[in-house]
This record gives structure tokens, C-alpha cells and sequence, in this order.
């Protein structure tokens, strides 16, 4: 069966979002604990692109195939694990980038739906946070995706949840019941 990426962000409702972050079934690669380890001799770039021993990886599928098996520990090292082995892979900065975002408001629910240069949606909230780092003349933003791993927000969605930010009082977002402060501590 072919791929068929989600619909754009801004034509799907909250509960639409939430059913298709639902319906993505993605491996448990939290619950693995492969013995062998060794090195991908892989690479995600900071602009979102993947290398594999210097080359890109062109095909979207291939990417997206890999991102659903990245984890990333404490102590930072993110890790293309499977059930036999988990490999080392360089990130430069986060292993995803969030290239749109959407707030919606929903019978009380308020929320911040990002997607992703993988094609995944992410409702921002307590399980999937908003981090500011960086300093007030070079602030980032990264939202947490999943086993550790964070989406840096792009230009254009950073600017897009600045202006959500910028409608309230102060510079800060709520998503499911969640505040997020968008200034560098």
C-alpha cells in the first residue's frame, strides 16, 4: 500500500489530529534492550536532512522508516534501535523539525497541533512539551516528540506560535492544559 501523507494541518480539526496521532502505530522501541550495539554511521543534519556515510537519504519513506526507531537516552546519544541491535546516530541538532503548527479550540479543549518533516502530528501538552532554549538574541524553539527525541521549530513556525504567543499577555502558549513559556531561561 502507498503512502499517503496526512491531509495539511490547517484543514483538520483537533479531534481529527488526535485520531490520526492515534491511529500511527509506531514500534515500542522503549521496551527493547538489544544486546549488540554498534555505530549507523548515520547522520541528521540541523536543517532535517538524514546522511547515511556522507550520502542523503533522498527517499521519504526511508526517512520516515527510520525516525519511527530513533530513541534518545539521558545522557543525550540518539539510537536507531530495533530488537537486535541499537545503533549510534549523529543528530546536530534535534532529530526532527516542526515545519507547521496549528492552534485549535475544541469544546473547551484549547491545543497547539504541530507536523513534522516526517509527516508526523504532534499535540503539544505535558506529554509532549515545548522548550525554549538559546538566548534572548538567538532564541530556539523544540517541542518533545517522542523517546526523548525534539522537533526544532523552523523559521516560519516559529514565527506562526510567536504570534499565538504575542495574542495573549505574555510570551508564553498553552496546548492541553500545558504552559509554555516561548523565552530562554
Amino acid at each position: 500500500m502507498p503512502y499517503e501523507p496526512p491531509p495539511e494541518l490547517a484543514g483538520l480539526s483537533l479531534a481529527e489530529v488526535a485520531e490520526l496521532v492515534a491511529s500511527r502505530k509506531l514500534p515500542p522501541v522503549d521496551q527493547w534492550q538489544p544486546e549488540r550495539s554498534g555505530d549507523s554511521e548515520m547522520r541528521i543534519a540541523a536543517d532535517g536532512r538524514w546522511y547515511h556515510q556522507g550520502g542523503e537519504i533522498t527517499r521519504a519513506a526511508m526517512v520516515r522508516a527510520f525516525a519511527s526507531l530513533l530513541f534518545r537516552d539521558a545522557d543525550g546519544q540518539h539510537w536507531l534501535v530495533t530488537p537486535q541491535e541499537k545503533l549510534t546516530i549523529e543528530v546536530e541538532d534535534a532529530a526532527f523539525v516542526a515545519i507547521d503548527v496549528k492552534r485549535a479550540e475544541e469544546n473547551g479543549h484549547d491545543a497547539l497541533a504541530f507536523r513534522l518533516n516526517t509527516d508526523d502530528l504532534v499535540i503539544a501538552g505535558p506529554d509532549h512539551p515545548i522548550r525554549a532554549a538559546g538566548d534572548p538574541d538567538t532564541p530556539a524553539l523544540y517541542l518533545g516528540v517522542r523517546h526523548g527525541a525534539e522537533a526544532r521549530l523552523n523559521r516560519s513556525t516559529y514565527a506562526q506560535l510567536a504570534e499565538i504567543a504575542l495574542a495573549g499577555d505574555d510570551l508564553s502558549v498553552t496546548s492541553q492544559g500545558a504552559t509554555f513559556s516561548l523565552t530562554p531561561a
